[in-house]
């Protein structure tokens, strides 16, 4: 197995649940039968952030928003057993997790919001576009894929197998300060929820109509041809390939962030432009 693979695994995998963080912008909220966490801070147009497999809110974005908060409402909230959100007896799937999105914006007054998704949050956010149209006004996709041809098969192959021990240190960490008396029960609902992954079919694709960017590294876990792909799918998205970049080193993400890199910096401009809508003739 390849030094990269425990990298996929735990990325495409979950992160648990279990503590309340006391920092201010920290809330929870009823959805969906989940005590749902979730961070809310900044003021602006909501921007909403979802978050990576095997992470949480921090791990995922935490080096870019407090940037993103000075001009945005930032709300970025934890899945079904990820990071500070319980699990419940139900199944997970990405549509489980999209509907449980849109019932939190529900719960927090908002339907029309901007969506940012790094890697399996981004198949969340796919599906949120798909699922919830009128909520969406802008969508980014990072580091993401939409059929089971975008990840390694390796990934595939060992994922019925997928341990803690495999995950980067940063993200095992992170479940154990979550979920201190339960992370293997949390793991293993996110390889069941990754193992019950489905092609996103092309028609729902052709039938997003946010105005879309995809975004990938240039090293990243998928090939650049997959995210040019969706790109193509998706009726009018733009593309953006991320020089010197692994899975999520352009945002700063804690399992492969580089110490000094300027990539999120850049990525935070990118991503103003693109909500501004800066390069195309405006906002939708």
């Amino acid at each position: 197995m390849t030094r990269a693979l425990p990298l996929a695994v735990a990325t495409a995998l979950g992160c648990a649940a279990g503590t309340r963080p006391t920092m201010p912008y920290a809330h929870h909220a009823s959805v969906n039968g989940l005590h749902m966490y979730y961070e809310d801070r900044g003021a602006g147009r909501p921007l909403v952030l979802l978050h990576g497999g095997g992470s949480t809110a921090q791990t995922s974005f935490g080096a870019i928003i407090p940037s993103l908060a000075r001009t945005h409402r930032v709300i970025a909230p934890e899945q079904q057993a990820h990071g500070h959100t319980g699990d419940i007896d139900r199944p997970a799937s990405f549509e489980q997790l999209a509907d449980d999105t849109a019932a939190l914006l529900a719960e927090l007054g908002l339907d029309d919001v901007d969506v940012a998704g790094f890697s399996s949050g981004g198949v969340v956010a796919l599906q949120l576009a798909i699922r919830h149209p009128r909520l969406v006004r802008r969508l980014i996709v990072c580091s993401s894929f939409f059929a089971r041809a975008g990840l390694p098969a390796a990934l595939w192959d060992g994922m019925p197998h997928a341990t803690m021990k495999e995950m980067p240190p940063a993200l095992r960490d992170a479940l154990l300060a979550a979920a201190p008396a339960a992370p293997e029960k949390m793991f293993a609902r996110q390889v069941s929820l990754m193992m019950g992954f489905h092609d996103l079919p092309e028609a729902a694709l052709h039938g997003i109509r946010a105005k879309t960017l995809i975004v990938v590294g240039d090293a990243d876990i998928m090939p650049v041809e997959h995210a040019a792909q969706l790109a193509r799918l998706v009726p009018g998205a733009q593309l953006a390939v991320m020089p010197g970049s692994g899975h999520g080193t352009y945002l700063g993400s804690a399992e492969s962030a580089v110490p000094g890199s300027p990539l999120p910096a850049l990525t935070v401009s990118m991503f103003e432009s693109f909500l501004a809508g800066a390069n195309d003739g405006g906002a939708r």
